[in-house]
């Protein structure tokens, strides 16, 4: 399957990729990732070890819409927990150990 990544023309197979990932350890991943065998990868590894260029020179984005479409699972950036916001009054009360009411 023919992608573009960094606008560049790359020919990529499924097999071609798991053949450039093998023996490569995955880095810790805290963002997206993309699974390949039984190993998830940072989606920024794997773009650098299938294209040979510099992580700078391409989006995140375009290496998981390739591997997407190679079939290949994905898992996007997880959702920020929500915030909860205390008054000062409140963050005083956290402090000090007495109950928060909200």
């Amino acid at each position: 399957m023919r992608c573009v990544i960094a606008r560049f023309p790359f020919e990529l197979t499924k097999s071609g990729v798991l053949e450039s990932m093998k023996g490569i350890k995955p880095e810790p991943v805290a963002g997206e990732s993309v699974l390949i065998g039984r190993r998830h990868y940072p989606v920024k590894q794997v773009g650098q070890v299938i294209t040979r260029q510099d992580r700078r020179d391409f989006s995140a984005g375009e290496v998981l819409r390739a591997m997407t479409q190679l079939g290949f699972t994905c898992r996007p950036l997880p959702e920020a927990a929500p915030v909860r916001i205390l008054s000062s009054s409140q963050q005083a009360s956290a402090m000090l150990g007495t109950p928060v009411s909200v």
